[in-house]
């Protein structure tokens, strides 16, 4: 079982749902665990998989002992060898829940930086470490932080790079969206709208740079808490009328196909879907040098890497993508390339595979 807080935007959904889709049905009978559904409920039971909802709205009511019983019923009436949960709430439930009932196999995940959780999940979570059978990591640099600042044994540490479904995410049709086809460059980013995105370093930097060329755009997809502090800071640098905010929507890749610059500017990152997708599309990325960024993005071979919150730096890297359609061409086959060889959903499925196997045998 297969588990997450919600079934709706978001990396970790998507990853969750494309794994459950692409693992080998004559193999594994794939059922998935939520609190919350959302549109990828329904590709996945368009897929033929179960979903498990638990009622559960805090772990603080009686909402959470009602969970544990349906979930412990559920893992028993269908016996359930191995869970997996995908992110720090199922982490700190579907886990111990899971233990408790005796469940041969019980991975958890760790698919950011550990800063980034809530410090009233921190000790409850560390205590899952433990108990864990293994932790699932998406990057390099989550693996050594697991390892060196959380002192988890290096062999209960599986590195699994997500992937990126290169039949949906592909460089054709390049064909501008709607509210862009008048653009004669569009610098944009597609990513839920939080503040360790370090999104005002991009506006800040774009408002340096926009009247060089006229007619280009910055793109902004996605929605989040940041949304109006960001349409609040257009209006303040003057660049109101050049920025396009697209509020999330469940196709991306056509937007994706409108951007010839993508730039993801974090504070912190693991390892990102949408550079990731940004890069199977064919966009020219540019990244800031953290995290897992740096695991995808090669300076000056596949991409461009930036000083993370340095609007100066950032505002010449993007500066020379937009003055050479050569470069832009270049850095986009090479990560095209990349993808393709290393970080497609197939290697991603394959590399869980040999993770579960490994347990399972």
């Amino acid at each position: 079982m297969l588990m997450t807080r919600e079934l709706g935007p978001g990396g970790t959904e998507r990853q969750l749902t494309e794994l459950a889709l692409a693992l080998d049905l004559s193999r594994f009978q794939v059922h998935v665990g939520c609190f919350h559904e959302g549109f990828r409920a329904d590709e996945l039971r368009l897929g033929g998989i179960p979903i498990l909802r638990l009622p559960v709205t805090s772990f603080m009511n009686s909402s959470a002992v009602s969970g544990a019983w349906q979930l412990g019923r559920y893992l028993r009436r269908h016996k359930i060898r191995l869970v997996h949960t995908f992110d720090f709430n199922l982490n700190c439930f579907g886990v111990p829940v899971a233990r408790a009932c005796g469940i041969p196999v019980v991975l958890s995940s760790q698919r950011f930086h550990r800063h980034l959780t809530p410090p009233r999940f921190l000790k409850l979570l560390r205590t899952t470490d433990r108990i864990v059978s293994g932790i699932v990591v998406n990057s390099e640099s989550v693996r050594r932080e697991m390892v060196e600042e959380e002192h988890v044994a290096a062999g209960r540490v599986h590195l699994c790079y997500n992937g990126v479904d290169i039949g949906k995410f592909k460089p054709e049709p390049r064909v501008r969206m709607p509210d862009l086809q008048n653009a004669s460059l569009v610098i944009g980013v597609v990513c839920l709208l939080r503040p360790e995105k370090g999104l005002q370093t991009l506006l800040r930097a774009f408002a340096q740079l926009w009247h060089q060329e006229e007619g280009v755009r910055l793109v902004f997809v996605g929605s989040g808490p940041e949304q109006s502090r960001l349409e609040s800071l257009a209006q303040e640098l003057g660049v109101r009328q050049q920025c396009v905010f697209q509020p999330t929507v469940s196709a991306v890749a056509p937007w994706l196909r409108s951007i010839d610059i993508f730039v993801l500017p974090s504070l912190s990152e693991a390892l990102s879907n949408s550079l990731m997708e940004a890069m199977a599309c064919g966009c020219a990325c540019i990244a800031s040098s953290v995290g897992g960024n740096p695991e995808l993005v090669r300076d000056n071979e596949t991409g461009l890497l930036f000083e993370p919150g340095n609007i100066h730096d950032l505002a010449e890297k993007v500066s020379l993508l937009a003055c050479n359609a050569t470069l832009r061409e270049r850095l986009a086959g090479a990560a095209l390339r990349t993808i393709h060889a290393r970080f497609s959903l197939t290697a991603s499925a394959a590399r869980m595979r040999e993770i579960y196997d490994s347990y399972l045998k």
